[in-house]
């Protein structure tokens, strides 16, 4: 990890790490998932919101937290590939709370744009992910999106979601002049990103390409506190540590008009009832 990668990791928000974890790596986490997927449910599941008796996320739901019962995920999750480019963006090693597994099979809805941070409510700082692509991804098959620079936002105030398109049901607006834009990425590559960088992904269209991605998230050595879901906290030794429980409830952000140009007022505030989406 160079300067200018920690530059442009502070710059933009995000960092995409190509080639972080060899082919042979890939396919053994890939098969590893596919096989726990096919032995049915697992603690955590999660399909979404508005699920219809045809939607492939009642086939293929989301997993989570499945470090605590999984040792291939937990030794991924505390994997010094990963330690050791956290560390170097972090300038200290973070505390690993969670772990998930996207696999986002053919015609399945994506994840409307969010930061990560509403969720987590890591104080003081925020959380961070890695989030390691397994197969190829591109906009076809629903790659991440990414607005480059909005970590540098506040917590924005959220409104609903289409859960038409996502299988989640809240989402932030964003002014016209900010776009997300897309990651495409390869299997190994790893995107790192900040709490509040906002970001999601659009439904997988292709006819036949999972879309199978395996994410990390971590908190900055700073912190605190995090919100109860997310306890134990874990150094990047496997280790636990206690923290403090973030209670729900904040001031959040909304836009308005200042001198013509989009501008953001903490005039809002946000409660939270669900486990991280």
């Amino acid at each position: 990890m160079s300067d200018s990668d920690k530059d442009v990791f502070e710059r933009e928000g995000y960092l995409v790490a190509r080639g972080a974890f060899r082919a042979e790596d890939v396919d053994r986490l890939r098969d590893h998932f596919m096989d726990l997927r096919r032995r049915g449910p697992h603690p955590d599941d999660l399909a979404g919101v508005r699920v219809p008796g045809r939607d492939p996320l009642r086939r293929y739901p989301r997993m989570a937290q499945m470090h605590r019962w999984d040792d291939t995920t937990l030794r991924w999750l505390l994997d010094s590939r990963l330690r050791e480019r956290l560390t170097a963006l972090l300038g200290a090693e973070p505390y690993a709370v969670q772990s998930m597994l996207y696999f986002k099979p053919p015609g399945s809805r994506g994840q409307a744009v969010h930061q990560d941070n509403f969720y987590l409510r890591v104080e003081p700082g925020t959380c961070v992910a890695a989030w390691m692509a397994l197969d190829p991804t591109d906009e076809e098959n629903g790659c991440m999106m990414v607005v480059p620079g909005s970590q540098r936002w506040p917590i924005l105030c959220t409104t609903k979601a289409d859960t038409r398109v996502s299988f989640t049901d809240v989402t932030v607006p964003l002014p016209d002049d900010h776009r997300a834009r897309p990651v495409r990425m390869d299997p190994g590559d790893v995107l790192f990103f900040n709490g509040s960088l906002v970001h999601g992904s659009m439904p997988n269209t292709s006819a036949d390409r999972f879309r199978r991605a395996l994410i990390g998230h971590y908190i900055q050595a700073e912190a605190r506190q995090v919100a109860e879901y997310f306890h134990p906290a874990l150094r990047m030794d496997g280790t636990p540590l206690e923290l403090g429980v973030s209670e729900g409830g904040g001031p959040c952000g909304e836009w308005t008009d200042a001198d013509g140009a989009p501008a953001i007022a903490m005039t809002g505030r946000h409660t939270i009832s669900r486990k991280h989406e």
